[in-house]
């Protein structure tokens, strides 16, 4: 075990009991030895970690010795402060955050802390793959750029070339380059990332010291792209990775996040985007065919 190697698993939840349950459930497998958990919800009715396949979920993560924390976070403000609020609960030195419909294997947390250890950047991703896509190839959607040296602050614009790096997270991309390249989890490789979705380790202090989800209040409550900003800003800062080969599995359920006019990045960083642009184009969906 490393030292501080502590990680807070960090979920924002609404109206997913169902998925909720199977995300907890990959948890209980973890060979990670020191992780604890924090729920955040937001449902319309009973909140989705007291539906009784997420309490089973619950009760047997607690038997283990895992410390689980649930919160009701309501009225909604939107989802970054959903993740603010949750970073206000975090100690531990590393923050996961989990989204509620993601399954995870064995070995995630492990190597995502050890990834971030040995990098010392800002942020560790593991984009979510999925399943559905197996047989879908598209190599025209499978660039990929290795960190072949330390991973370093990098100042991405949204729209610009590097913004590009998306498209090997959409459908199953990035599990056909694993394959392909043969990286294995005895051997990762970093790459570098425009963004990752899902499911993200940040080093908690360097989260914080960009600002975290802070510009919640500078956002109307239905928004999209809070995720995105805030890796943007850490990854200027501290720098950002990708870790291959992921373990994260979409659930590949229809999105929550409905109303997408108001794309943070763009909302918030206007000044710096081409013209050409326009928000809400360019965001990456699993299976999604969506391009600059």
């Amino acid at each position: 075990m490393l030292m501080n190697d502590q990680i807070d698993v960090l979920i924002p939840t609404c109206n997913r009991p169902g998925a909720l349950a199977v995300t907890l459930a990959a948890l209980i497998g973890q060979s990670h030895p020191s992780f604890r958990v924090v729920i955040s919800d937001q449902s319309d009715g009973t909140a989705s970690y007291d539906a009784p396949e997420a309490v089973a979920a619950i009760r047997v993560l607690r038997l283990q010795g895992r410390d689980v924390k649930t919160l009701r976070n309501l009225p909604r403000r939107g989802l970054a402060h959903q993740r603010q609020t949750l970073l206000d609960h975090a100690r531990a030195p590393m923050a996961l955050f989990l989204d509620d419909d993601v399954i995870l294997e064995a070995d995630m947390l492990e190597r995502m802390s050890r990834a971030l250890h040995e990098a010392r950047c800002g942020f560790i991703g593991c984009a979510v793959l999925g399943a559905s896509y197996a047989h879908d190839v598209r190599p025209h959607q499978q660039a990929v750029e290795f960190w072949n040296e330390p991973v370093k602050p990098e100042h991405i614009t949204p729209g610009d070339e590097q913004w590009r790096r998306h498209l090997l997270h959409n459908a199953a991309n990035l599990w056909h380059v694993q394959r392909a390249l043969g990286v294995t989890a005895e051997a990762p490789r970093l790459y570098k990332v425009a963004w990752v979705g899902g499911c993200v380790l940040y080093d908690t202090a360097k989260l914080r010291d960009a600002g975290a989800f802070s510009f919640w209040r500078d956002l109307p409550p239905s928004h999209c792209g809070e995720d995105v900003l805030a890796q943007l800003r850490v990854m200027a800062r501290d720098g950002g990775a990708g870790l291959m080969p992921s373990g994260a599995w979409h659930q590949e359920l229809p999105t929550t996040v409905t109303e997408r006019d108001v794309d943070a990045p763009f909302a918030l960083d206007a000044s710096r985007l081409p013209l050409a642009i326009a928000p809400g184009r360019v965001r990456a969906q699993i299976g999604s065919e969506v391009t600059p």
